[in-house]
């Protein structure tokens, strides 16, 4: 079960999802690549690798850009900063040992370092400059989602349901929160996130959760969704999404649940709106954007919760998180297509034709372009503006 292949899982669980109201004939259909009359060609202006990449696993390592440098990560242990200009080199450092690293959640920098977790319960820290192995700690339950740091503290969550503080030095765990974790949960986990001296994290029991940095105290929490229905797949409420802060406002979803806008400073619901997603938000400031189970993309107005726009025509083509980069929507697919849309209209303007071994992270913005990780471990910076 842990190493199931992410194309299965989704299937599986779509399937799951429609079994409780239609009949045993129903199948799930990948939407045809649709056809795109592009604006704009993107421009590649350098090309890399790191090892195998993820392959079919469900490891999330989104490249971070920090300290004027890319960092990437492969599954099975190869760490490596990249020249953000040229895509030559700078370091690159093995961190697997008798067996497979299996790297699964991550790259956060923070505190001169690069923080990495594990499906094998483990935490690593690498230095930044030199991608020395500064410390690496085993932890309660597998990490399948980027740490937050503050305070001095990485701040990490696993499969286990708990929230772990630990210090940035040596790894010494500080405090720890356990949540409830239901027997059957979704393949994934929040990405804790901070914010003045609060961590706020979704659970995989339905529920925004928010606590004092400083010393974990688990101040309140918010159910997202509630479980519904005859059989355990139809009752997921997870909220693997990372909360979202905005202003004086969180914003959350849930698989099989809501929508959520979240006064940060009475903890208390501005507004809902049910819709369902495991995946990040993205937003460009004034609007939100979301992938819902059934991979439809839908823009909403962040003040109001009103909806905008919705794009059907990537159903079920196991599409990323979206991201916002020079002002566009934009998500990769299963068969490695990368799509760019309206945020006003959600009409495409650009499709692009990237790697046959499609995308498990979207790309990420640094000075110049954008950067972007492949399933078989090839890295690219391209830029739309020549």
């Amino acid at each position: 079960m842990k190493e199931m292949l992410k194309k299965a899982l989704a299937i599986a669980i779509c399937a799951g999802v429609l079994a409780g109201c239609a009949g045993e004939e129903d199948t799930i259909i990948m939407a045809p690549v649709p056809q795109v009359d592009s604006e704009f060609s993107p421009k590649t202006l350098w090309s890399a690798s790191v090892g195998d990449g993820v392959s079919n696993y469900y490891s999330k390592l989104t490249p971070a850009y920090a300290y004027g440098k890319v960092f990437v990560a492969s599954r099975d242990g190869e760490v490596k900063a990249l020249d953000p200009e040229t895509g030559k080199l700078i370091w690159e450092q093995d961190v697997e040992e008798e067996v497979s690293a299996r790297l699964s959640g991550g790259l956060t920098a923070g505190y001169s370092q690069i923080f990495i977790g594990s499906e094998n319960g483990q935490v690593l820290a690498l230095n930044e400059e030199t991608g020395e192995l500064n410390w690496r700690v085993d932890v309660d339950g597998e990490v399948l989602s980027a740490p937050a740091t503050d305070n001095n503290l990485v701040i990490v969550h696993t499969d286990k349901g708990s929230l772990l503080a630990l210090d940035q030095q040596d790894g010494t765990q500080k405090w720890t929160i356990s949540t409830e974790v239901p027997n059957l949960t979704l393949r994934g986990s929040s990405s804790p996130v901070t914010m003045s001296g609060g961590v706020f994290w979704g659970t995989a029991n339905g529920r925004l959760a928010a606590a004092i940095v400083e010393r974990g105290q688990l101040i309140w929490q918010q159910p997202i969704g509630l479980p519904q229905g005859a059989t355990e797949i139809d009752r997921l409420v997870d909220v693997d999404a990372s909360p979202l802060v905005l202003g004086g406002t969180l914003y959350i979803i849930g698989f099989n649940g809501q929508l959520t806008a979240i006064d940060l400073r009475s903890g208390k619901p501005v507004w809902k709106r049910n819709y369902s997603s495991a995946t990040n938000i993205a937003s460009d400031a004034r609007r939100l954007f979301i992938v819902t189970e059934k991979d439809h993309l839908v823009a909403f107005d962040a003040r109001s919760g009103t909806e905008l726009w919705s794009n059907d025509k990537l159903e079920h083509r196991l599409v990323t998180a979206p991201a916002v980069i020079d002002g566009y929507v934009v998500v990769g697919d299963s068969e490695g297509y990368l799509y760019w849309l309206d945020p006003s209209s959600g009409e495409f303007v650009a499709k692009q034709e990237v790697d046959s071994s499609g995308f498990a992270v979207p790309p990420v913005v640094v000075p110049g372009g954008y950067v972007l990780t492949t399933r078989d471990g090839d890295v690219k910076k391209l830029t739309i503006n020549e």
